[in-house]
């Protein structure tokens, strides 16, 4: 399997991910094929594909922010099981994120991700098993995320200013016994990230302002 890195809205590989992103995820998660252009020129925007046998069968989206010392992964795509598709996936970024922090001459604190709460929401994710909302949780939580204890919304990216729920945002920490981030870090990764988004719901505006009035928010399990 090989872990190759996307660019170009033009490389045959991006548009097989592109419609492996709409044949999995629900519409307000995935960013318009033409715009798409913009962040893979950005340098510090890492998407890569994981192609087995001339087919793109997963894919991952993340970024390292070296003044904050944290990195985000935007999503991880499974297409196929039974290929070890998730862990390969998992190691291969794994090893690219602290690459990153070693260049940037600092220690990543850890990762941040949006993690469906399927109790929430009721997604099927194309069908695919590994992606089952249920699945991915549970993996995810033995793989060390937690949930950070706020109540999580999200500007939509279909661009058309609405929130997005059922999703808790979490955090990969470097060292597992940590129980709590600073408010001030959070809010900062979150305006920074979601600076591509100008049009933001009021309930998104509301929630930076509660943890903007807070010192620090726990770290809970999922």
């Amino acid at each position: 399997m090989e872990f190759i890195r996307i660019q170009s809205i033009h490389d045959p590989l991006f548009t097989s991910m592109h419609q492996l992103m709409q044949s999995i995820f629900p519409p307000e998660e995935v960013y318009a094929f033409e715009k798409w252009e913009g962040p893979l020129e950005d340098d510090s925007i890492h998407i890569y594909v994981a192609v087995h046998q001339d087919e793109v069968v997963g894919a991952t989206e993340y970024r390292y922010y070296p003044q904050l010392r944290v990195a985000m992964t935007d999503f991880t795509i499974i297409g196929r099981a039974g290929l070890g598709v998730g862990r390969f996936l998992m190691k291969s970024r794994e090893k690219d994120i602290a690459q990153l922090a070693e260049q940037s001459g600092t220690i990543s604190q850890g990762m941040f991700a949006e993690i469906y709460n399927p109790l929430a929401v009721n997604y099927d994710f194309g069908g695919i098993s590994p992606m089952n909302p249920y699945v991915r949780r549970e993996v995810l939580s033995h793989i060390g995320y937690k949930k950070l204890d706020l109540a999580y919304v999200h500007p939509s990216w279909e661009e058309d200013g609405k929130a997005v729920i059922g999703l808790d945002l979490c955090f990969l920490p470097q060292e597992d016994s940590t129980s709590e981030l600073p408010a001030n870090l959070v809010v900062t990764f979150l305006k920074q990230y979601y600076s591509a988004l100008p049009d933001k719901p009021d309930e998104w505006h509301e929630m930076i302002q509660r943890l903007s009035a807070i010192d620090n928010i726990a770290l809970l399990p999922i």
